[in-house]
């Protein structure tokens, strides 16, 4: 008998030692122009953002340079909603914000780079700014990992089925 196994990959997320900083380092079998279009469009963001047990509703989306977002992940009777500012759009770069709506004191600096690595494979790296390392910590502890690998196992999932193309998103 032979069993196909599917090597899940795990993005690599460390603290910064000396700055309330989280670094998400993980590669995709995608084009730059696909990461940025899975991060910018309202309807693939919402199709993988989040652990497996979470839906995701997009409550606005104006996905430009100076544009905002807001969307609430949603399980059962439980909702989380979040929301931020798009500052930087660009071909192989996004420059966010990104608040929990019940810690709207804890707005984190988010820039999303896509690095091609060449043969279709892209390295993104997301680098969150806080406020404090406390804030950072908690971030850490809060079982983001889950969301972050559980999210990127969906996307991965996308993009091998060919639902990701190249070139901006739709406005809407």
């Amino acid at each position: 008998m032979t069993i196909n196994a599917q090597r899940v990959q795990q993005a690599t997320i460390e603290a910064d030692a000396e700055v309330p900083v989280i670094r998400i380092t993980r590669d995709f079998t995608a084009t730059p122009a696909q990461l940025v279009r899975a991060h910018t469009d309202p309807e693939l963001y919402a199709q993988w953002c989040g652990p497996h047990d979470l839906g995701t509703e997009i409550d606005h989306w104006d996905a430009r340079s100076g544009g905002s977002w807001a969307f609430t992940n949603v399980r059962g009777d439980e909702r989380f909603s979040f929301h931020g500012c798009f500052h930087e759009i660009g071909q192989d770069k996004i420059v966010q914000t990104f608040t929990y709506d019940e810690e709207p004191d804890g707005v984190s600096l988010e820039t999303l780079t896509f690095q091609d690595l060449g043969d279709g494979r892209t390295r993104l790296v997301a680098t969150s700014l806080v406020d404090s390392f406390e804030a950072r910590d908690g971030w850490l502890v809060s079982g983001m990992e889950t969301g972050v690998n559980d999210g990127y196992e969906k996307l991965d999932a996308l993009l091998a089925e060919g639902r990701v193309p190249e070139g901006p998103a739709p406005t809407r």
